[in-house]
């Protein structure tokens, strides 16, 4: 509010000043627009202002210029050729400028849905590339056996090993989607707790599509201020930190923690919950995703890049030597080394990656008194998972933790999202939402139901969806 009013008093100054009419005002921000695929989150105030000097535009036509930059350098040589070609609004990014144009919009329609199949998912027949994936029609459903419960996705989340298995980088054949948030349909023979209607979230094979099976003991409910979408980035990344830093580290008060990949969904969770118990947090993460590590309360000399071994040095300067406690590590090769060295008095090093799993005998006999474990969360069983999983919505209840940034994509568009998480350029994690069919049993409520629009959507509503 403070920015927009101080530059809606320099706007109308300027044109009220008959002195400057015959000129041009330039507003230069920094990072107020979207200009380029990856663009940095826009500053919502900088955003403000070009939403009130686009109107301004509007009533003071040729008057006022636009010019949003990416750095602290002026970009004075492509604010001088927008204004002599009469451009409006410009963006300049790594030097190339950009300006505003309308254009046919891409059509993406995404992978087609299987026609008249009562059930579907999305899978790859044959793993290597992303244009293999596919939705494909599910085989009919069996009955439900003892404890297990059959739950209609609105949600699913992504992780790591659905891309590596999809690009042929994962051992073993993987059933797409781990985890999802949805509705109860059904119940099977020693269910306790739960009913249909009931909003759950939680651990799952093949949970991208409508319909997904599971235990019963790895589903908590979802709280009533939690969307699906939101609930369906917390049960394996949130479950995998929890296991790691509690079960497997004993991480305790006081102790230093390294954190690798602290940008991704198990690395945000991993630094919450470090910070909840007590621990010192060192992270890595991108450059481009420094700001969301500082946000979770990580101090500047404890961040450093994932991208170069600068993080060795650095951290062991920080701590005169001493190193960390325990590392939880996503990464593989000489960054496995480097963090190993980080363990000069010990400690515990916790392997989740695939990529560079070590023999734990070899690595005691080079780093004395290091435990190395390399897990998976599905190690825990059933019953601990949903011990963790009901733990962890409790701290998310009381505000102990927060929620990943989520960003959703619909399972239509799978080979976008897989595209996206394998680039790692998200922050938090992805989820795939699920088209939800209307249920004809249902209602559907259209307000202005008698207009010309409300007339037809209410006519579509009977004749295209009974």
């Amino acid at each position: 509010r403070a920015l927009t009013g101080r530059v809606l008093e320099v706007l109308q100054r300027w044109a009220a000043d008959e002195r400057c009419a015959g000129s041009r005002l330039v507003v230069l921000t920094r990072h107020a627009v979207l200009a380029v695929p990856d663009d940095r989150a826009p500053d919502p105030a900088a955003a403000a202002v070009w939403g009130l000097v686009r109107a301004a535009q509007s009533e003071e036509p040729g008057r006022f210029l636009l010019a949003d930059t990416d750095g602290d350098d002026v970009p004075w040589a492509a604010v001088g050729a927008a204004i002599g070609a009469g451009e409006p609004q410009i963006a300049v990014r790594a030097g190339a400028v950009f300006a505003a144009r309308l254009v046919r919009a891409a059509q993406t329609a995404g992978l087609p849905v299987p026609a008249h199949a009562a059930a579907w998912h999305l899978d790859i027949p044959e793993p290597g590339t992303l244009e293999n994936l596919r939705l494909s029609p599910a085989d009919p459903e069996p009955p439900l056996g003892p404890g297990q419960v059959r739950v209609a996705v609105r949600a699913a989340g992504m992780n790591f090993r659905d891309v590596l298995y999809a690009l042929g980088m994962y051992p073993g054949e993987v059933r797409l989607g781990g985890e999802a948030a949805g509705v109860v349909l059904e119940t099977g023979p020693e269910v306790a707790g739960l009913v249909p209607g009931d909003r759950v979230t939680g651990v799952f094979t093949g949970a991208f599509g409508p319909v997904a099976v599971t235990d019963h003991r790895l589903l908590a409910p979802v709280p009533p201020d939690m969307t699906f979408a939101e609930a369906a980035a917390v049960p394996i990344a949130y479950a995998t930190a929890y296991y790691a830093l509690v079960d497997l580290g004993g991480l305790r008060a006081g102790e230093a923690v390294l954190v690798h990949a602290a940008a991704g969904g198990v690395g945000t969770a991993a630094v919450q919950l470090a910070r909840h118990l007590g621990a010192e947090v060192f992270a890595t993460a991108s450059p481009g995703k420094w700001d969301a590590v500082r946000a979770m309360g990580v101090a500047g000399d404890r961040l450093a890049s994932s991208r170069d071994l600068g993080f060795e040095e650095g951290f062991a300067a920080a701590t005169s030597g001493r190193g960390v406690d325990l590392v939880l590590d996503a990464l593989a090769g000489e960054f496995v080394d480097a963090s190993l060295r980080l363990l000069p008095r010990g400690g515990r090093f916790l392997e989740m990656g695939k990529n560079d799993v070590r023999d734990a005998g070899e690595v005691a006999a080079a780093h004395p008194g290091v435990r190395y474990q390399a897990f998976d969360l599905w190690e825990a069983g059933p019953e601990r998972i949903g011990e963790i999983l009901a733990e962890l919505l409790a701290l998310l209840r009381t505000g102990a933790l927060r929620l990943p940034p989520v960003r959703a994509f619909d399972v239509r568009q799978a080979p976008d999202a897989f595209r996206h998480v394998g680039q790692a350029r998200h922050i938090g994690k992805v989820v795939l939402t699920v088209p939800r069919p209307l249920d004809p049993a249902g209602t559907v409520l259209v307000t202005g139901g008698t207009g010309g629009l409300g007339a037809l959507v209410a006519r579509h509503l009977v004749t295209a969806h009974g």
